[in-house]
C-alpha cells in the first residue's frame, strides 16, 4: 500500500487494543492511544447517551486517535415458548442460590443496524475510527460515517465476509481467527463456524481482498505481532493481553481466574449469550452448554438470562457462571499498566525480548 495503516490511523505502533465491551474503559483506551497504539472503547452494550459520555471521557484523557466499536447483529426475534423453556432449563441452577429465574427475558442490546440515535451520536462525535462486529450495518449508516470522515473497520472470520466488507466500502478488516477471545464476529452464526486460524485467515484475506488486514486471535506478545506482520497483516489487535491492565474494568474474580488459567482452559460456547464466544471454561460451558440443552433464545435475549444467573451466583460468592472472555493465549497474559505493556510489546517486536 502507498500509505500504511499506521499513517492513516495516526499511530506509532501497529497495535490495536481490542474494544472489549464490559472490560475496555476510556482510561484503558486513552492509555493505549497515548502510548502510540490505537485504544478502543465499545458502545455496543450502551445507549447513545452513555456512548457520548464514554467518547467524551476518552477525549478528556487523550488527544490521539481511538476506536469506537458497535454491534451489528440481526435484531433478536422473541419466541416466548423457547424463552420459557430456556428459563425452565436454568431453574435448577438458580435454585442452587435460593433464587428463581426471571419471569421473562429482554433484548438487552439494540443493534447498531437499527439504532438511528447511535448513528447520529457517532456522526456528531466523529471519532477517528468506528469498528463493526457481528456483520455490517445498512449501507446508509456506512455512507453517513464515511461522509463524516470516520475510518471504518469490520470483523471477518472468512474470506467471503472479507469480500462483503470490501464491497460495502469499509476501509480495513479485522481477521478474527478461531483463537480469539470473546464473541465470534461471524455474520451468520447459524451457518456454522469455519474455524479458520488467525494467521491462515490473514494470508487468505491478503491474497483475495484488497484491504488492510488486522490480525486478531491468540496474539499476546511482540513475537506474535511480528509473525502476523510478516504474513501480511498491517497491524495486530490484542484483547486478552490487556485484561489484566489496571486500567481495564475486569473485576477481581476475572483477574484471579485469568492469572491461573492454563493452556486449553478456554472454549467456545453459545450458552452464555446466544452467540458463540470464547471464554475460560466454567459451568456455563460444561453444564449449561451441554449437548442436551434446549434450543437457545436469540442473541442477546439469552444473555439476559446468563447475566441474571451470574448475578445471583455472584451475590453468593460464586463465579461459576461468569462470562470470563479470553483467547487461547490467555495463559500468557501479563499484569502491568497499559503503557508499560505497549512498551514491552514494541520491544519484543524488535527482537529485544
Amino acid at each position: 500500500m502507498a500509505i500504511r495503516l499506521t499513517e492513516i490511523l495516526r499511530i506509532d505502533h501497529p497495535i490495536i487494543q481490542a474494544p472489549m465491551a464490559g472490560v475496555s474503559t476510556p482510561r484503558l483506551a486513552a492509555a493505549v492511544s497515548n502510548s502510540g497504539a490505537l485504544g478502543s472503547i465499545s458502545v455496543g452494550a450502551s445507549n447513545p447517551q452513555a456512548a457520548r459520555a464514554m467518547i467524551a471521557d476518552t477525549r478528556a484523557l487523550t488527544d490521539r486517535s481511538f476506536n469506537v466499536n458497535v454491534f451489528c447483529h440481526r435484531p433478536a426475534i422473541s419466541d416466548i415458548q423457547r424463552e420459557r423453556q430456556w428459563l425452565g432449563y436454568l431453574a435448577p441452577f438458580f435454585e442452587e442460590f435460593d433464587a428463581e429465574p426471571p419471569s421473562s427475558l429482554r433484548e438487552i442490546y439494540q443493534t447498531f443496524s437499527s439504532d438511528s440515535e447511535m448513528l447520529k451520536t457517532l456522526v456528531d462525535e466523529r471519532p477517528a475510527v468506528v469498528s463493526f462486529h457481528f456483520g455490517l450495518p445498512p449501507q446508509g449508516h456506512i455512507e453517513a460515517l464515511k461522509k463524516a470522515g470516520v475510518f471504518l473497520i469490520a470483523t471477518a472470520t472468512t474470506v467471503e465476509e472479507g469480500a462483503r466488507i470490501k464491497a460495502a466500502g469499509i476501509d480495513a478488516i479485522v481477521a478474527q481467527g478461531l483463537e480469539a477471545g470473546g464473541h465470534r464476529g461471524m455474520f451468520n452464526p447459524e451457518l456454522g463456524d469455519p474455524g479458520i486460524l488467525t494467521l491462515e485467515l490473514v494470508q487468505a484475506l491478503k491474497a483475495r481482498v484488497d484491504l488492510p488486514v488486522i490480525a486478531a486471535g491468540g496474539i499476546m506478545d511482540g513475537r506474535d505481532i511480528s509473525k502476523a506482520l510478516a504474513l501480511g497483516a498491517e497491524a495486530a489487535q490484542l484483547g486478552t493481553a490487556f485484561v489484566l491492565c489496571p486500567e481495564s474494568s475486569a473485576n477481581e474474580g476475572y483477574r484471579d481466574r485469568l492469572k491461573t488459567v492454563e493452556p486449553g482452559d478456554t472454549q467456545i460456547t453459545a450458552a452464555i449469550s446466544g452467540r458463540p464466544a470464547r471464554g475460560i471454561i466454567n459451568r456455563m460451558h460444561r453444564e449449561i452448554g451441554a449437548s442436551t440443552a434446549p434450543r437457545l433464545p436469540d442473541y442477546p435475549i439469552a444473555y439476559d438470562a446468563a447475566k441474571a444467573l451470574h448475578g445471583v451466583a455472584s451475590a453468593k460468592g460464586s463465579d461459576d457462571f461468569a462470562a470470563h472472555w479470553a483467547g487461547q493465549g490467555a495463559s500468557r497474559a501479563r499484569e502491568m499498566a497499559a503503557a508499560d505493556l505497549i512498551e514491552v510489546l514494541v520491544s519484543e517486536m524488535h527482537g529485544n525480548a
